[in-house]
């Protein structure tokens, strides 16, 4: 009989074990819950996760709190991220750089994107658009890669930093057009368009809310998106592919991951409330008006995505020859 009360003891212990867990996944979030954001306050990453905060804050019923933690393509926040309690109480977001294309381009990872994260829903894609000075005498893509390939490595293209979707994006343009640019790394998309804009450089890949005012204007000249479709806001602007590069396609992006090893129940139900979020009509109002496109998705669509474009990336980089420190 005493044998048999140990046994009953010690099965009601580990059912209370396995309880416990479960009792705490049902009432997540119960506590703050913290969103490391892998760039500096007032760029576009930040402006929407920043939109979808109350709206999240409302659902989950807790505060949160945004943290920003830029540097190294995302290596840092992300870094941040895969150390933290995989509770869903920390969570990062992560574009291109720090979850597909760094594990090519550093050395040195502080954390493996693949192995060390769940992902719980892709947020935005952030199309990009070739602009140059008007004194530059090339009226269309075509006219562009002529005028370069006359003055081989001498026509200079800026980007927003080394490692970032543009820069890459600028990579994939040279290498799909046989072009050598020399390339000029900025520290973010508004520096390089404000240098095309006087002159100090002719051409550079930024994003849309960099340039798009100075374009209706006519300021810049727009070249071609970067997207595979053409973009509302610029409807008369050809995509690369259109303009002379079939099969051209890059495209920014960032999402939410957590964790590795975070709860599925708790990726749900964060999968849940942001893809809401995303689908509100104001807030997908504001975010176009910004040149961003929402993007929700169900984890395995957003795991897939960042496995294509690790794959995709990893060739260019390959091609390229970049390491960076």
């Amino acid at each position: 009989m005493k044998h048999f009360i140990r046994a009953l003891a010690a099965l009601a212990a580990s059912v209370t074990l396995l309880a416990a867990p479960a009792s705490a996944q049902s009432d997540y979030p119960n506590k703050p819950i913290r969103v490391v954001v892998t760039f500096p306050p007032g760029g576009s990453t930040d402006v929407v996760m920043r939109m979808l905060v109350p709206r999240l804050t409302e659902k989950l019923g807790q505060q949160i709190v945004v943290d920003n933690r830029p540097g190294a393509g995302g290596n840092i926040g992300l870094a941040i991220v895969a150390k933290a309690p995989a509770d869903g109480y920390t969570i990062g977001v992560g574009a291109a750089g720090g979850l597909s294309a760094n594990v090519s381009l550093y050395p040195n990872m502080p954390f493996d994107p693949a192995r060390d994260f769940k992902p719980v829903t892709m947020v935005a894609a952030i199309p990009f658009v070739i602009v140059g000075h008007p004194t530059l005498a090339a009226r269309n893509q075509r006219e562009l890669l002529a005028l370069a390939k006359a003055t081989p490595a001498k026509l200079s293209i800026g980007h927003g930093g080394n490692g970032t979707a543009m820069h890459l994006s600028a990579q994939l343009f040279s290498q799909m057009s046989g072009v050598q640019f020399v390339e000029v790394a900025y520290k973010g998309s508004g520096p390089a368009a404000l240098d095309v804009l006087g002159g100090q450089v002719p051409l550079a890949v930024v994003d849309l809310p960099s340039a798009l005012q100075q374009i209706k204007a006519g300021k810049l000249i727009a070249y071609a998106v970067t997207s595979p479709q053409r973009l509302p806001m610029l409807p008369d602007v050809p995509t690369v592919a259109e303009a002379g590069l079939p099969g051209y396609d890059s495209t920014g992006w960032f999402g939410v991951v957590a964790p590795a090893g975070t709860p599925p129940a708790v990726i749900a139900r964060l999968n849940a409330e942001i893809t809401a979020a995303l689908n509100d009509n104001d807030i997908k109002t504001n975010m176009r008006n910004l040149g961003v496109e929402p993007a929700p998705g169900t984890p395995a669509e957003f795991e897939a995505y960042i496995k294509s474009e690790t794959v995709k990336w990893g060739k260019v980089i390959k091609t390229s020859g970049m390491k960076l420190d």
